[in-house]
C-alpha cells in the first residue's frame, strides 16, 4: 500500500508546480500577449456588468451612458486588438457612436424621459454614421457601391420579374 504525502508537503508541491508553470507561461509570452490582445475587456466586461446591474434593478438608468460607452469602446478595441489597429482609420467614428449608443439607452430606459437625451443621442449616432460613410468611401469602398449598385440593378431587372402574381410581371 502506498502511503499518502501529507497534506502540507501536497500543498508545497502544488504551490511549486503553479509557480514554475506560471514563470515558464511568461518566459514564453503567453501573459504578454494576453494583455497586449484582451486589455479592452477591462473596458468590455464593467460595460457588460452595468447593463447587468441596471436591469437586475440595482441602479438608476443615469449608469446606461456609462455602460453603453464603454461597451461600444471594449467591442471596438477588442475588434482593433484582433485584426489590427490600421482598422481604427476608419472605425474612430465608434467612438462618437459610443456616446450616442449611451445617451439613447438613458433616454430609453429612464422614466419620465429625459427631453434633451434624445436629440443629442441621435445627434450623435447620424454624425456617427454620415463620418463613417465618408470614412469608407475614402478607403475605397467605392468598389463595394459599385458591386451593390450593380447586383440591385440586376435584381431589379430579371429577379422582380419572375414572381409569379405581382403587378410588375402583369404590366402594370
Amino acid at each position: 500500500m502506498k502511503k499518502c504525502p501529507p497534506k502540507k508537503d501536497l500543498t508545497l508541491g502544488l504551490f511549486i508546480v503553479a509557480a514554475g508553470v506560471f514563470i515558464l507561461l511568461g518566459k514564453l509570452g503567453v501573459f504578454g500577449f494576453l494583455g497586449r490582445t484582451l486589455w479592452p475587456l477591462l473596458l468590455l466586461l464593467p460595460g457588460l456588468l452595468l447593463h447587468v446591474l441596471y436591469f437586475g434593478r440595482r441602479f438608476s438608468a443615469t449608469i446606461l451612458i456609462p455602460a453603453g460607452i464603454l461597451t461600444v469602446y471594449g467591442l471596438l478595441f477588442l475588434i482593433c486588438s484582433f485584426w489590427g489597429w490600421d482598422l481604427m482609420r476608419s472605425l474612430w467614428p465608434l467612438l462618437i457612436l459610443g456616446i450616442g449608443v449611451g445617451l439613447y439607452e438613458y433616454y430609453a430606459f429612464e422614466t419620465p424621459r429625459p427631453g434633451a437625451a434624445l436629440p443629442m443621442a441621435v445627434g450623435l449616432i447620424l454624425l456617427s454614421a454620415v463620418i463613417f460613410i465618408f470614412t469608407w468611401l475614402e478607403a475605397g469602398a467605392f468598389y463595394v457601391i459599385a458591386l451593390v449598385l450593380i447586383a440591385a440593378g440586376i435584381w431589379l431587372i430579371y429577379g422582380r420579374n419572375r414572381r409569379r402574381g405581382s403587378k410588375w410581371s402583369r404590366g402594370w
